[in-house]
């Protein structure tokens, strides 16, 4: 109980004093400080889910019906471990990013809040905590996305509180009837709903999945409220764009986990028109995505239209509802996580180094910073599906979760376009490769200096790069710990 609780609570209230406290008298104690107290919230994380697991308990009561407690299951243990690991990384890159930022103090407040709040949707033990959390993650993360303070940046900070209160206030329309048609809001593999309500109040009750899924899948980018992804990307410092495209928007996938396999059940929403509009949603998310980042120039704004395509690879995955789909498909949010905060660090590492944001401007940078960019080659070609990268592992067994699943037309459909939106990856991603280490005849080869970033910036990047690379090479341990998860929600 205890360690769900500082795990939760310390970074919260780390973050908090860090805002309302005085400027530091030097950048170094400031750093020292923060750097503290990210070790110590791994450390809280990491003993919660070595100790904690299978444990569960209520914090306090809204209503007499509506408590809000926390547990570890095994679903928490993979986003966990997942957003420590990311959010560790990022933030020591940022120690020497943010040098040429404003404002340090509350950059480095709110996200250890964020971070905080992550882990306790994490840890959420049933559905109305969730969306407490769900609710203060918007708002919390809002100030990383407005940081710099410029119009664009607040415009954007807008978009994206706009959009995600919209979609929560959607999710907040299904509780009402989840509570009212339910024993409980607990997250119970096999869903809550009473088998009354699902035979006598059916059509309204799929009419409410629906929403509650388009409501919880803006957050993950998915069409038609996917707008904020491509605004709110490319105006954040590039730690905090890592962090908003490999955790945070990981945040609505969690949650229509949650939604789907522990709240209204597989048995109930298989084969209903939900299924099916959720499928053509998630593959024109995938393809729409994808040729929107290939016509892009912009290095950011790219990269945050993949990351509207490549979740959308994860949402297919969970709506085809078949073992292999969803372990695909949770495989994907680990492979994607490492991927992307990777390719939005090489980007923060090229425009910190540079000053050059567009993919145009970047000819020859290969040969100016070697080890960054051989970071972004390898995991571009994990998000592409290349073997021996985790993008491979996860994207086949999304393709033959599919195939064997036998939904009437989507079942080839959805490898057909995960093909084709692989393609695209590849077209808009080694390109920059292919020029940074092959600039031409006429470039200067003679005169090119090379100016790699600091240890700060290419260890996170590292490190990130080689558990990319390990998920493809020794995938069996994860895939047998998923394969255990799914055979206890399908």
């Amino acid at each position: 109980m205890y360690l769900i609780l500082l795990s939760i609570f310390f970074p919260v209230l780390a973050g908090t004093c860090l805002l309302i406290k005085k400027e530091a008298a030097d950048r170094r104690s400031l750093l020292i400080t923060t750097g503290i107290c990210f070790v110590l919230t791994g450390v809280l994380v990491s003993a919660t889910l070595l100790t904690a697991y299978g444990t569960g308990f209520t914090l306090f009561y809204l209503t007499q019906s509506l408590p809000v407690c926390f547990g570890v299951d095994a679903m928490s243990v993979i986003f966990s471990a997942m957003t420590m690991i990311i959010f560790l990384c990022a933030g020591f890159f940022s120690f020497e990013y943010m040098k040429h930022e404003t404002k340090e103090k509350r950059y480095y407040g709110y996200y250890l809040i964020v971070f905080g709040v992550l882990n306790a949707l994490c840890f959420a033990g049933n559905l109305i905590t969730f969306y407490l959390f769900f609710e203060m993650l918007t708002l919390t993360s809002m100030p990383l996305v407005l940081h710099n303070g410029s119009r664009e940046a607040i415009m954007a900070g807008l978009k994206y509180l706009f959009y995600s209160l919209c979609g929560a206030y959607a999710a907040l329309f299904g509780i009402y009837f989840i509570h009212k048609y339910s024993d409980s809001l607990s997250f119970t593999a096999g869903g809550v709903l009473t088998s009354s309500a699902m035979t006598e109040h059916a059509g309204l009750l799929l009419i409410v999945a629906f929403v509650m899924i388009l409501g919880f899948g803006v957050k993950a980018g998915m069409f038609p409220m996917h707008a904020w992804l491509p605004a709110a990307h490319p105006v954040a410092p590039a730690p905090a764009s890592a962090v908003l495209s490999a955790v945070i928007v990981k945040a609505g996938i969690l949650a229509i986990v949650r939604l789907v396999y522990y709240i209204f059940g597989v048995s109930f929403l298989q084969g209903s028109w939900v299924q099916t509009a959720w499928l053509v949603l998630t593959l024109t998310t995938v393809f729409m995505g994808s040729m929107l980042a290939y016509r892009e120039k912009i290095l950011k704004k790219r990269l945050a239209y993949s990351t509207v395509s490549q979740l959308s690879y994860i949402l297919f995955g969970l709506a085809v509802m078949d073992a292999g789909s969803v372990t695909g498909g949770l495989l994907h949010v680990l492979a994607h996580g490492f991927i992307k905060s990777a390719l939005f660090l090489c980007a923060g590492a090229i425009i910190y180094t540079t000053g050059k944001t567009r993919v145009d401007e970047l000819r020859g940078i290969g040969k100016e910073m070697p080890l960054t960019m051989w970071c972004y080659t390898i995991v571009s070609l994990g998000l592409i599906g290349i073997p021996p990268t985790g993008g491979f592992v996860s994207k086949w067994y999304l393709a033959t979760g599919s195939l064997h699943s036998s939904i009437p037309v989507f079942s080839w459909l959805g490898p057909v376009i995960l093909l084709v939106s692989a393609l695209l990856t590849a077209g808009y991603l080694l390109p920059l490769t292919i020029q940074g280490f092959f600039p031409g005849a006429d470039y200067d080869y003679e005169h090119f200096k090379k100016r790699e970033p600091s240890r700060l910036m290419t260890i996170p990047l590292v490190i990130l790069t080689v558990l990319s690379v390990l998920v493809g090479l020794f995938p069996t341990p994860v895939i047998d710990y998923l394969t255990q998860i799914v055979s206890t929600i399908l």
